[in-house]
């Protein structure tokens, strides 16, 4: 029987929908799902959540634990998914508050920058502690990682084991499906090759029945409710030629265009970013909420007549069964590190690149070289997350704020006094889970 570990189990929403679409595989519907949590109140909770899914799909073969020891959930796993927090919601508001005080304005802040880079200072220790078990207990397992900052994490651990280990991102899948719905095209009928940085990667082709539909696309975000739906990412779209795959309210803060000064917020991150905070001021603050009310979220969900079961848009369950499960090959876009990938991007580095799952593991697919404005545009976030790593492996401060310095958004905004104060303050507001740097 086949086994799959799910590590920080008491992220609601990922695990219920994962285990769903795991399930719906034939292949996989005799799994053991290890559900754990350090959280106990969490774990209970999406034990029931899993129990109802197992329930009400009818996986009569199906079995579910969940434990608060690492180690028994990985034990044999054939897989493991890890969307953990290091840290809890509160602390991620350092990340935030900081940076806004001295006037740079995140708007997610989860993935790159002063606060994506403190946010995986404080969770690449515990990244490598989940890989180090994994290397004893289930070392031919497939990890899957959907925890953020996603490249500086599997780079930091795919340069310290030898796992099996890529990150999984839905806006690749996700953005092409909201194209095509612009161009009145069936999913299905679509093609695509989107290579780059994660939540930074491009479609370098687009295509709707083997035919370029880029003039299509072109056509369309001329439409102002196409083009309010996503300011940010389509005026990139209009001066770079290529669309790129996370949303407008992530990528606003990945460059210096759209969020150095009042006027240009209001004008592009306000209205039309897809994550417009609205009332919360900030959306972190709409996860400090949830602090409050995650319960009752899951007891409504608990408490619906029916449950959708349907297999969803997530790439974990179709790479395990191509794996492990009827192994019927499976092509997705994983983060890996850049050796001969991407030509114009630093070697080593990590990138988001096709990848085939099948029976024979994982294999990444060369993509060639990145037309030169989007590898001189990834180039800079590469290289400071290559940065940031090593101010991790070696403990070292100094790193950490050059690598802060060099930030698009951060350095379109402040002087270097500036950000030097700023990245102490961030390592203090830090110190209780940053033993580790000097």
């Amino acid at each position: 029987m086949k086994k799959i570990a799910f590590i920080g189990a008491g992220s609601f929403g990922f695990t219920r929908n994962l285990v769903k679409d795991i399930l719906s595989f034939p292949a996989l519907s005799e799994i053991t799902i290890a559900l754990m949590d350090i959280d106990a109140e969490r774990l209970g909770y999406i034990k029931k959540a899993v129990d109802r899914i197992v329930r009400d799909g009818g996986y009569t073969k199906a079995t579910v634990i969940a434990t608060q020891d690492r180690v028994e959930a990985l034990k044999d796993a054939n897989g493991v998914v890890c969307t953990i927090l290091a840290g809890n919601v509160h602390v991620w508001r350092t990340d935030i508050e900081i940076p806004k005080k001295y006037g740079v304005d995140i708007n997610v802040g989860d993935t790159r920058g002063p606060s994506g880079i403190f946010r995986f200072l404080r969770t690449y220790p515990v990244m490598l502690d989940i890989a180090r078990d994994i290397e004893k207990y289930c070392p031919d397992a497939i990890f899957l990682n959907y925890t953020n900052p996603m490249a500086m994490l599997c780079r930091a651990v795919q340069g310290k084991s030898g796992i099996s280990m890529t990150g999984l991102c839905h806006s690749v899948q996700g953005t092409a499906g909201m194209l095509a719905r612009w161009i009145g095209a069936p999913e299905e009928e679509i093609d695509y090759v989107c290579a780059g940085i994660n939540h930074q990667a491009f479609y370098l082709e687009y295509k709707w029945n083997g035919k370029d539909a880029y003039p299509l696309i072109r056509e369309a975000v001329k439409k102002p409710e196409i083009y309010q739906e996503e300011l940010v990412r389509n005026e990139m779209f209009l001066s770079l030629d290529y669309y790129v795959t996370e949303s407008s309210g992530h990528n606003s803060e990945y460059n210096p265009w759209f969020r150095k000064r009042p006027d240009l917020i209001e004008k592009y991150c306000t209205h039309g970013t897809g994550w417009n905070p609205g009332e919360y001021g900030h959306i972190m603050y709409r996860y400090l909420e949830r602090e409050d009310n995650w319960k009752k979220d899951i007891e409504d969900w608990m408490a619906q007549e029916t449950i959708d079961l349907k297999r969803g848009h997530e790439y974990a369950s179709s790479i395990f069964n191509a794996v492990f499960g009827d192994h019927e090959m499976f092509k997705f876009n994983g983060n890996v590190r850049n050796f001969g990938l991407i030509k114009n991007l630093p070697e080593g580095c990590c990138v988001e690149v096709p990848v085939l799952a099948s029976k024979g593991g994982l294999e990444s697919i060369a993509v060639g070289e990145l037309p030169p404005q989007l590898a001189l545009m990834n180039n800079i976030s590469a290289r400071c997350e290559e940065l940031a790593v090593e101010g991790a492996y070696e403990g070292n401060k100094r790193k950490i704020f050059h690598a802060i310095c060099f930030d698009p958004l951060t350095s379109a905004v402040l002087s270097l006094e500036e950000i030097k104060q700023m990245t102490d303050e961030m390592f203090e507001a830090n110190k209780d889970y940053l033993a580790y740097m000097k």
